[in-house]
């Protein structure tokens, strides 16, 4: 018998494609919330992170005395990688690869309506006023992408679509990469920006990349440059960004992610111009709730037939390899 559990969250619909699982012969699926995961967690095998932010694990997890895989329904587990899960046998997966070309697409789109100037063009709208200018071009610029997984990959080949010119920040320094040619190392990133036009930040968030990009970066940035972050908000020193937006050190921001998240009302980064806000969604296109459900069923199915899955998360470094 295979105990799945998963983790809801109030009000959130799970599937018929993961509730059918407990129909079928040799399998007991349990259905918990975070007050509730304690008590579902003995003799649990197989625990789907369906509420993904959730920190629930944590304070349960004492109780996972047969526990061996947890999938997280997104595409970054900082707030699942806890000391005891991290030095524990559990394998740990992820969404990989789910959100890829959503999110390229969302940063295209931020760079468009940055390079179009689009905030302007939407006042001028409200205002009914004609006002006729010349906006920036695409093709030909230059954009940095800071993390080089799987959905950094993604931006590179949709931004080189257009002609933009694409480097990378990672881990380590390397030249030859199939998608972004030369990589710097992303500790080294202040010496390297400047020049660029975009700076589009997917990093995950580990100890090495807590507010990485903060004032030394945004000081090296052209005064022209546009900062893009769809990766984590504690990767970014926010009053940093809201200084250099303020002195024009740079010339906007497109943040789907933020530090505290719902962003409070009377932040200051609400009111700045050149700044476009969305509210943590650039993976979530039609249908992003069920190709979910269809990666961890072929995942689990994966698992009962004792196969190796197609990636898991390296719990050390905080991401897949």
């Amino acid at each position: 018998m295979t105990v799945l559990t998963i983790l809801n969250s109030p009000g959130t619909e799970i599937p018929d494609l993961l509730t059918d699982l407990g129909d079928r012969d040799g399998i007991e699926l349990r259905v918990a919330e975070a007050d509730t995961l304690g008590q579902a967690l003995p003799g649990t095998d197989v625990l789907l992170m369906w509420d993904f932010f959730s920190t629930a694990l944590k304070d349960a997890f004492g109780s996972a005395d047969r526990l061996a895989w947890v999938h997280a329904a997104a595409a970054g587990v900082d707030s699942l990688l806890f000391d005891e899960l991290v030095d524990s046998p559990v394998t740990v997966t992820n969404a990989r690869g789910t959100f890829d070309r959503p999110i390229a697409e969302f940063v295209l789109n931020f760079i468009l309506m940055q390079a179009k100037n689009s905030i302007g063009s939407l006042a001028d709208q409200r205002q009914e006023k004609w006002n006729r200018r010349s906006t920036r071009d695409v093709a030909g610029s230059k954009a940095m992408i800071v993390g080089t997984g799987s959905i950094g990959r993604e931006i590179a080949r949709v931004l080189k679509a257009v002609d933009i010119e694409v480097t990378g920040a990672g881990s380590h320094a390397r030249s030859g990469d199939n998608d972004f040619g030369d990589v710097i190392d992303s500790a080294t990133l202040s010496e390297h920006v400047g020049g660029f036009d975009w700076v589009i930040d997917i990093a995950p968030l580990t100890e090495q990349t807590e507010k990485l990009i903060g004032t030394e970066v945004f000081a090296a940035m052209d005064d022209t440059a546009v900062f893009i972050n769809v990766g984590r908000g504690d990767t970014v020193d926010t009053d940093a960004l809201v200084a250099a937006l303020r002195s024009g050190e740079i010339a906007g921001a497109g943040l789907d992610v933020f530090e505290q998240e719902p962003l409070p009302a009377g932040h200051p980064l609400w009111g700045l111009d050149d700044v476009i806000i969305t509210p943590h969604m650039s993976g979530d296109t039609d249908g992003w709730r069920m190709r979910l459900a269809e990666q961890f069923h072929s995942l689990f199915e994966q698992h009962l037939a004792g196969e190796e899955f197609t990636h898991t998360v390296d719990k050390k470094l905080g991401y897949v390899r």
